[in-house]
């Protein structure tokens, strides 16, 4: 019988696991991915972390886990599909396993939004991207679409324009959730072309993307664009299927809980990018972890 089992090592996961592991509870981290990190991973860059200025996700995230392990937290490269209990819990694992715990804290983030679209699935691997640093260089001195207004969408489109010929930027308004600094920054290439207004409509190509086709959505023009790959960075839904109605969540599927990571279920907490919150940033995320862990102990006497 753990103490505690944590589901997901990301900043939030793994700072957790670091806290627990320091008031000395007998704790386990299940990740389903073959590394840690989480969406971090993927981020070329990160200049808003106090005292790790323009810090690679990757070198982050890999720091995060190196602190974990010298605290030798328990790690199981496994698959949560389903909690089950109330005073204790029984956390059972895709391929049949169950791990008794007196407390869970889910952290399992959140997950790309896909376009919605039926030709989506069909060129996935093929040209069509949900992370720009993962597979920009595939793409090299060729011309993509890039769709979103947010920071991610403005982030790929500056980190494409770098190694790319031509780079469209699609968004269905002309008001844009980035920062003003990376909308500026994204102006300022020549060869990035914002295309406001416009959605996806169809993607094209025989066995790889070869042209997207957009529709004006207040004019219904519609736009063919010859391209030869597709970033989608529309934003993103929490990880929490498995939680099958054993905690309360809104609408959207985020697990409710306020900063002390408290869920309408005793025993089982919430940190990170699922949970119900306004601003979604690794530093939320990592004091997430701590809040949850404070009141995890508080719990457990």
């Amino acid at each position: 019988m753990k103490d505690l089992v944590i589901i997901g090592s990301g900043p939030a996961g793994l700072s957790a696991a670091v806290y627990a592991k320091r008031a000395k509870l007998d704790v386990a981290v299940i990740e389903k991915a073959p590394f840690s990190g989480g969406q971090i991973i993927n981020t070329e860059q990160v200049d808003n972390y106090l005292g790790m200025y323009r810090t690679s996700g990757f070198e982050m995230a890999t720091a995060f886990r190196a602190h974990a392990d010298a605290l030798e937290v328990e790690f199981l490269n496994k698959e949560v599909v389903g909690i089950e209990g109330n005073q204790t819990f029984a956390v059972k694992l895709s391929n049949g396993d169950v791990i008794e715990t007196k407390t869970v804290l889910i952290a399992t983030g959140a997950k790309y939004k896909n376009l919605g679209i039926d030709s989506e699935s069909k060129f996935k691997g093929a040209g069509v991207s949900y992370c720009a640093t993962c597979d920009g260089a595939f793409f090299r001195k060729k011309t993509v679409v890039v769709v979103g207004g947010g920071n991610v969408a403005f982030g790929d489109a500056h980190y494409l324009s770098k190694i790319c010929e031509k780079v469209y930027l699609v968004h269905r308004r002309d008001v844009y959730r980035a920062s003003k600094h990376l909308i500026d920054l994204v102006k300022s290439h020549e060869n990035v072309e914002i295309l406001p207004f416009y959605e996806v409509k169809e993607i094209i190509g025989d066995g790889m993307v070869e042209q997207v086709r957009l529709i004006q959505n207040q004019t219904k023009e519609e736009k063919i664009v010859d391209a030869s790959g597709i970033f989608v960075a529309i934003g993103m839904e929490p990880v929490s299927e498995f939680v099958n109605g054993i905690v309360d969540t809104d609408n959207r599927g985020y697990i409710i809980a306020t900063e002390n990571g408290v869920t309408s279920t005793p025993g089982i907490f919430v940190a990170g990018d699922v949970r119900t919150k306004e601003v979604r940033q690794i530093v939320t995320a990592v004091s997430d972890g701590a809040n949850a862990v404070a009141s995890v102990q508080e719990y457990l006497q």
